[in-house]
């Protein structure tokens, strides 16, 4: 039985919140948290993001004219408080499945969602380019940026503060401290923060300036003397503590007007604020402190466990039979081989952009804490940093998503392969990765890789293939990347060793005739099962960079058709590098390309999404099928 919520379920729209009486919104936030914590257990999804901007999410809607006004969400990880107020209530139970609510803020699915995200820090730069177009027509909408102080680690934040404090433009920052990001945040921009223990000492002085002379002067003097000596202490702490000075000054040295700190559960108190910050002309900032998790125990002991949920099963039945341990996953996997390495390697360190948790990195951390390196949400910079690493000797490991590798691209082409540095990229998140959707999708690495001069591209068909090709590319002495999907693979045992193979160099898994179908990574367990239907050869070619040409030509040979498949956009992708050899070599065959097409993905199960685009097991049989049938009736 859903919890009931009277008053939430009279808000179809943030006009509906406005029309409530101030007194009314902590009941409403109640009910909203209310209907996050059993609506998101039924589905999945992030949670203690959410749940820690409730109130400011009424607050921002109850203030500002929205959609008139803008509102910009970083990451998007805490847009559910958002997506339920502006009329998709009834719809949360679909979020992050196919054909449902995106998991993030999407243009196409609201006229409330200003801009499309899903990755951090870009907030501040799309609510600055709001802001201005709005100056330029004329408009006296307002903008709004939330960012998180995680969001805030990275490079592009700064870049759009820069710009925007040089501007005369109405933009409002909200600056949401609460010391997270998905794992504890790292790096000197925290501590900065997290020191300001006295950060709303500002409006005190201000109002002991305003007001004490009148005040004191009313007061007996045994009385006035005391309180005299309170606000010479005051005043002395304050001075005495120089990282105060400087946290106020930070953001107002970037041409920002600073407020804050300001309690972000205290609803009345936000809301207070943020009208008088509407009414302000030129760049604000606003620093509020909240507790990610909030109004959930669990999460907020926890905020990493609980940073994101699976759906949440059923309770089982007293008979019910245990189920067997899951296999290892592509991460798991890359975790324990890393640990492994380092023991055998004292010159390897592990990089990751703030991704402890889901690179798999916990325990290396726990087991090499001088040779992890956590940098923050700052995907340009790590790369960067590998790069002054491997220079001086050391053998440098950068655990990265597919879809954050994208925002280093400039950096890994200039500062790693064009001095054919030593860096491992380990790949994690390769192709469809589901209910995250098209902004976490790993669709482009092999084409934006494979054109990079002194690369190794490897991709494994299996968890114990994802081993021996990390140890392989790990003793080469130039850059290196493994690219892995999400999950578990097929199973696969995997051994314990740091064995290596030939670079370069793919394996025939089965012999058939007539199509070969040459597959690369997550596909070739796909490719098998179609194969046994055509009595298709199947080769996994391991490497994307160098190809196996001695192979291809084989394969080109020995058979009529060939077909290519790959987790990857088609467009310049591992399909795209075999026909450029065969086309060099004079082999080219009848040869279809399967791959993720020219589209922008969705999200939804994997499972539904690739067999969609015919990379399914099934799926991909009956498209080779239809395409032998229709080429035959061509010739």
């Amino acid at each position: 039985m859903m919890t009931a919520t009277p008053l939430l379920d009279t808000i179809s729209t943030p006009a509906d919140i406005r029309r409530l009486a101030p007194e009314q919104l902590p009941q409403l936030a109640q009910e909203l948290r209310a209907f996050l914590l059993e609506s998101v257990g039924k589905t999945g999804g992030h949670f203690a993001s959410n749940l820690g901007v409730v109130e400011l999410t009424i607050a921002l809607h109850y203030v500002f004219e929205t959609p008139q006004d803008h509102l910009v969400w970083d990451v998007g990880h805490q847009s559910y408080p958002h997506k339920i107020l502006t009329g998709r209530k009834d719809r949360m139970h679909t979020i992050r499945q196919f054909g449902g609510l995106a998991g993030f803020p999407k243009r196409s699915e609201s006229e409330y969602d200003d801009f499309g995200v899903g990755h951090s820090s870009t907030s501040i730069g799309a609510a600055l380019g709001m802001a201005v177009a709005d100056r330029l027509s004329g408009s006296n909408a307002r903008s709004v940026a939330v960012i998180g102080d995680g969001a805030m680690t990275a490079g592009q934040a700064f870049e759009a503060l820069n710009n925007a404090g040089d501007m005369k433009v109405n933009l409002l920052v909200v600056l949401n401290d609460n010391e997270m990001s998905i794992s504890p945040n790292v790096g000197a921009l925290p501590k900065y923060l997290a020191r300001n223990v006295m950060r709303d000492m500002r409006g005190v002085l201000h109002e002991i300036k305003q007001h004490s002379t009148k005040v004191l002067d009313k007061l007996p003097a045994s009385v006035k003397e005391m309180a005299q000596k309170a606000e010479h202490t005051i005043k002395t702490i304050a001075s005495e503590s120089e990282h105060v000075q400087q946290s106020l000054s930070l953001f107002e040295n970037f041409g920002f007007a600073y407020t804050g700190a300001v309690d972000g559960h205290n609803i009345g108190q936000l809301v207070s604020v943020l009208k008088e910050l509407r009414k302000r002309e030129g760049p604000q900032l606003l620093h509020i402190i909240t507790k990610k998790g909030h109004g959930y125990q669990l999460a907020e002991n926890d905020p990493v466990k609980y940073h994101a949920i699976g759906k949440q099963p059923a309770p089982e039945s007293a008979g019910a039979t245990q189920k067997q341990p899951a296999p290892p996953t592509y991460t798991q996997v890359f975790g324990q081989w890393l640990c492994d390495q380092a023991a055998a390697d004292q010159r390897l360190v592990a990089i990751t952009p703030a991704m402890r948790e889901g690179s798999g990195l916990v325990e290396f951390e726990q087991r090499f804490p001088d040779r992890y390196f956590d940098v923050g949400i700052a995907e340009q910079h790590a790369v960067t940093f590998a790069a002054g690493l491997a220079c001086q000797g050391i053998k440098p490991v950068v655990a990265i998503y597919s879809t954050f590798l994208q925002r280093a691209y400039d950096q890994l082409l200039h500062d790693v392969a064009l001095q054919n540095l030593p860096v491992l990229f380990a790949i994690d998140r390769a192709g469809i990765v589901g209910a995250d959707g098209p902004t976490h999708a790993g669709a482009y690495d092999l084409s934006f890789l494979r054109c990079v001069p002194n690369m190794v591209i490897a991709a494994p068909s299996d968890e114990n293939e994802c081993r021996l090709l990390l140890s392989t590319c790990y003793q080469l002495d130039q850059p290196t990347a493994v690219r892995y999907p999400r999950g578990a693979g097929c199973g696969a045992a995997v051994e314990s060793s740091l064995h290596t193979m030939e670079v370069g160099k793919g394996v025939v898994r089965r012999k058939g005739k007539k199509t070969a179908i040459i597959a690369f990574g997550s596909m070739v367990q796909p490719a098998l099962a179609a194969a046994e239907a055509l009595d298709a050869t199947v080769a996994d070619m391991r490497f994307v960079k160098p190809m196996d040409e001695d192979l291809l030509a084989t394969l080109a040979q020995s058979h009529d058709y060939l077909v290519c498949v790959e987790e990857n956009a088609q467009a310049g992708g591992a399909g795209s590098a075999v026909l450029e050899v065969l086309a060099a070599q004079g082999n080219l065959k009848p040869t279809l390309l399967c791959g993720i097409p020219d589209i922008v993905t969705e999200h939804g199960d994997s499972t539904i999404l690739l067999d969609n685009m015919a990379l399914g097991a099934g799926s991909l049989q009956r498209k080779i099928e239809q395409w032998l049938q229709q080429y035959s009736r061509q010739l």
